[in-house]
C-alpha cells in the first residue's frame, strides 16, 4: 500500500488522539485526500483534511459516508469506545453493549460498506486499530479488552475474505500511547508521570503503522508492550502489560 497519492478515511479523529496523528501523517506523506471523521466534527482540528460527521453505530450514516467518500483506497478504523472500570459481572449492560457496538460491530459496518469501494479502486488497504489489552487483559479494562480481542479475531478472518479482491487487511497493536486521554488515565491510576516511560508518542505509533502498511505487513506491533503481550501468549512469562494490572487498579 503506497501512502503517497492515496485517498484515506480515518474514523474517530479527535483532539490530539491517534486519529488526529493519522490524519497529519497521511497528509505529510503525500496522501491526495484524507477524510477525517468523528461523531463530533466540531472538535476536529485537521487542516488540509475533509471533515465528515460519522457515527459508526448508525448504519445509515455509514452508508452515506461510503457514498460521499467513494474514492477511498485506504480505510483506517481508529474509532473506539472505552469505559474504564466496567466489568462483565456487575457493569451496566448498555455500556457493555455500547463498547461492542462501536469497537466490533461499528468497525465491521465500515468494512462492509467500504469493501466494494476499495475493490473498485484497486484493492487498497484496511487498518484496524487494536490494543495489547486484547492479548493481556488489564484489571478494569476487561470489557474493552474483550471487544479488542473480538476485533483481532475478526480482522484475521477479514484478511482472508478480502484477499481475493486485492485488499490488504492489517492490524495495529500497541500498549499505551501518550495521547491526552491515555496520559490522564495513567496519571489518575499510578500518579503523575509514573507510567511515562511505558508510553509511546502517538506520532511514533502512527509512523510505524504507516511504514508497516507500505511494507505490506498484516500485523504491526507498534511498541514494546505489544511485543511482550504477543510473546506471552505462547509462554508462561507475564507480559509487562499484565504486570501493570497487578500493580495498579482502575477504579470501578
Amino acid at each position: 500500500m503506497k501512502i503517497e497519492g492515496s485517498t484515506a478515511l480515518v474514523t474517530g479523529v479527535g483532539a490530539g488522539n491517534l486519529g488526529h496523528h493519522f490524519v497529519q501523517h497521511l497528509l505529510e506523506r503525500g496522501a491526495k485526500r484524507v477524510y477525517a471523521t468523528a461523531r463530533r466534527p466540531e472538535n476536529v482540528d485537521a487542516p488540509g483534511a475533509e471533515v465528515l460527521q460519522l457515527d459508526m453505530t448508525d448504519q445509515r450514516a455509514v452508508a452515506e459516508a461510503a457514498v460521499r467518500a467513494h474514492d477511498v483506497d485506504l480505510l483506517i478504523n481508529n474509532a473506539s469506545v472505552n469505559v474504564p472500570g466496567l466489568t462483565f459481572t456487575d457493569g451496566d449492560p448498555d455500556l457493555i453493549r455500547r463498547q461492542f457496538d462501536t469497537n466490533v460491530y461499528g468497525t465491521l459496518a465500515m468494512v462492509r460498506a467500504f469493501a466494494p469501494t476499495l475493490a473498485a479502486n484497486g484493492g487498497g488497504a484496511i487498518l484496524n486499530v487494536l490494543s495489547a489489552a486484547a492479548w493481556s487483559t488489564v484489571d478494569g479494562l476487561a470489557v474493552y479488552a474483550a471487544s479488542k480481542a473480538a476485533l483481532w479475531s475478526m480482522t484475521n478472518s477479514l484478511r482472508g475474505e478480502l484477499a481475493g479482491q486485492g485488499t490488504l487487511v492489517s492490524s495495529l497493536v500497541f500498549g499505551m500511547a501518550s495521547t491526552p486521554v491515555m496520559t490522564a488515565l495513567a496519571d489518575s491510576i499510578a500518579g503523575p508521570g509514573a507510567l511515562a516511560e511505558l508510553m509511546t508518542d502517538p506520532g511514533v505509533i502512527v509512523a510505524r503503522a504507516l511504514d508497516g502498511l507500505e511494507a505490506g505487513h498484516t500485523e504491526i506491533l507498534a511498541d514494546q508492550l505489544a511485543v511482550d503481550a504477543k510473546a506471552a501468549l505462547s509462554g508462561d512469562e507475564k507480559s509487562a502489560y499484565r504486570a501493570l494490572s497487578e500493580e495498579y487498579s482502575i477504579p470501578r
